[in-house]
């Protein structure tokens, strides 16, 4: 697929949500409604929307050694905008969901599980073999078990949440710090692979 037909397909689905919902959010809410259960297996570090990401799967395991969670953005003068307040706030409480955007750390696995953020963290050479375990064992269960759950716990509503975060992250990213933070972000490395190993660094580093 070609970027302009993946453009296309983004718009189309930021189209079926509801109005001002932006196109991030409408992938998050799209894997939290599937009709399939969503497994995350996380072994490198995921942040900003790779961490909004996470938090929209129904299940999340992690390495211990190797594996973290950060919502960066607020180093960048912004917020999260690909629903990630929300996600948040439902699986760790509006204290830790606070903790998490404000302090814009880089959580490890073991951290996160605790907090509820991510289901468990387990020794890396463990991972796969638990997580392949656990998917089998779920696509194996009797028809119509796993859309009976997923219909009794079904994911809530966080359409008026969503409104708001995005019209909060419109007004941090005007700006003039915001624009201040992300272009001298993006100077002094961010999206290399080497600024991506100590991003929160880096950003601290740019806002001195």
């Amino acid at each position: 697929m070609h970027i302009g037909e993946e453009m296309d397909v983004l718009q189309e689905l930021a189209a079926s949500e509801p109005a001002d919902v932006n196109v991030f959010q409408a992938i998050g809410e799209l894997i939290r409604h599937q009709p399939q259960v969503t497994i995350v297996k996380l072994a490198g570090k995921a942040r900003g929307g790779g961490a909004e990401f996470v938090a929209a799967a129904d299940m999340t395991f992690a390495a211990i050694e190797t594996a973290g969670l950060g919502q960066i953005e607020a180093l960048m003068g912004i917020i999260p905008d690909g629903g990630g307040i929300q996600y948040l706030r439902d699986r760790v409480g509006r204290n830790r969901a606070l903790e998490v955007i404000l302090t814009a750390d880089l959580f490890d696995a073991e951290t996160a599980a605790s907090y509820g953020w991510i289901n468990r963290a387990l020794p890396a050479d463990e991972l796969d073999e638990y997580v392949d375990r656990i998917a089998r064992n779920i696509a194996a269960l009797p028809d119509g078990v796993i859309e009976a759950a997923k219909h009794s716990l079904r994911a809530d509503d966080f359409t008026e949440g969503l409104l708001r975060e995005n019209d909060a992250w419109a007004s941090t990213f005007s700006l003039p710090a915001a624009q201040h933070l992300i272009s001298g972000g993006l100077q002094d490395g961010a999206q290399t692979p080497a600024g991506e190993r100590d991003l929160e660094g880096l950003m601290r580093s740019v806002a001195r």
